[in-house]
């Protein structure tokens, strides 16, 4: 049983609480890692607010990097000493979905929301003399996590861990959601609402895939400025702003590809970001919307008569075990730009901080880092 730290939401609409824990040793396909570093993801802020219908408590925390300190008996891909980043979506590369290329929508994905461990249905933190779940199956707010061997994977020493958190989710997600969901080509012009953590790495995508026209949409003017030195051509502060915009860019034409991801979707979002797609154009749809959210405002004749799609993704339709070390090269040669995303570090002890930053605009991706 091992002592640590690690933030917990006892409650909806509470600050993460941080206080001590204890851990249990790895059983059957299970790994413990010592994370370097965690990233502060916008989908923990949608447990704080209840749009992500999480069993509570929960550790927070779904982007980490670390080195494995242990492993239970039967795992086969990683060694104690190896350095592993983190999956928030577990790849068990034998259900149907990760056989056939949809890593991301593998079946062990059943049991991300949960809160308890996929090898035996137990509770593996303990705090308060209860079992604490973990978000997505992780709970990287901690120093150490138990987790099952289908959400590690193992990189190369020479990445820094700080920075090799951020590969779990957030860059996989938005270079994904450009490359991959929404298929972005060359000469293509590419719409991202929503600058965050997943938008900013949607420009990279978009960029590296060869758009000619990366139009940024955000209010906060920093994150707009940022967005231009990632690769975007244009900014809008809003989608009414960047209707005009594209329109005279493209010669009335609109854009090939918008990517959906501002903080929180809503069902009133979706028309207004159509009115931006192209004939036989795409509509992708990243961000997090209410679990309970139904309504949705959309043109139906519109959509048919325009050949337009709307298509949803989770994890940018990458396949984490592929995709993860991938990006890794691209980090290495220069491609993708992963230091710049740090806007700031923060300690555990500083996690609400940290969110705050985030609700402020402040930060492009606030990190904590450990000891």
């Amino acid at each position: 049983m091992l002592k640590t730290e690690a933030a917990i939401l006892w409650n909806l609409h509470e600050p993460w609480s941080v206080e001590e824990v204890e851990i249990g040793d790895p059983v059957a396909k299970e790994v413990l890692v010592r994370l370097a570093a965690s990233g502060l993801c916008h989908s923990d802020e949608h447990l704080v607010t209840g749009d992500i219908p999480a069993t509570l408590p929960i550790i927070g925390g779904h982007e980490g990097a670390g080195v494995v300190e242990a492993v239970g008996p039967g795992v086969t891909e990683v060694s104690p000493g190896d350095h592993v980043v983190l999956s928030f979506v577990p790849a068990c590369g034998r259900c149907r979905w990760c056989s056939t290329g949809h890593q991301n929508l593998c079946d062990l994905g059943m049991y991300l929301l949960g809160g308890v461990a996929i090898s035996d249905g137990t509770h593996r933190i303990k705090a308060r003399g209860q079992g604490i779940g973990t978000m997505v199956l992780l709970g990287t707010f901690s120093p150490y996590v138990c987790v099952h061997e289908s959400s590690v994977i193992k990189i190369d020493d020479d990445l820094p861990l700080e920075k090799a958190a951020l590969l779990g989710c957030g860059v996989v997600t938005g270079w994904g959601s450009a490359v991959y969901a929404a298929e972005v080509a060359a000469g293509d012009t590419v719409v991202i609402v929503g600058i965050g953590g997943i938008g900013i790495n949607a420009v990279q995508g978009a960029r590296l895939a060869g758009a000619k026209r990366i139009i940024a949409v955000d209010p906060v003017e920093f994150k707009r400025e940022q967005a231009e030195a990632f690769g975007a051509t244009h900014t809008a502060a809003s989608l009414e702003d960047a209707l005009p915009l594209v329109g005279q860019l493209t010669w009335g034409q609109m854009a090939d590809k918008v990517i959906l991801s501002p903080s929180v979707v809503t069902g009133d979002l979706i028309a207004p970001a159509m009115a931006l797609v192209s004939k036989a154009g795409r509509l992708v749809v990243t961000g997090i919307a209410p679990a309970a959210q139904m309504d949705v405002q959309l043109n139906l004749f519109d959509l048919s008569m325009m050949q337009k799609e709307v298509r949803g993704t989770i994890f940018g339709t990458a396949n984490p075990r592929a995709d993860i070390p991938k990006l890794r090269r691209l980090c290495r040669e220069g491609k993708l730009l992963l230091d710049e995303l740090v806007t700031r570090t923060y300690k555990l002890q500083d996690i609400n901080e940290g969110y705050q930053d985030m609700r402020d605009g402040k930060n492009l991706r606030g990190v904590i880092v450990y000891d």
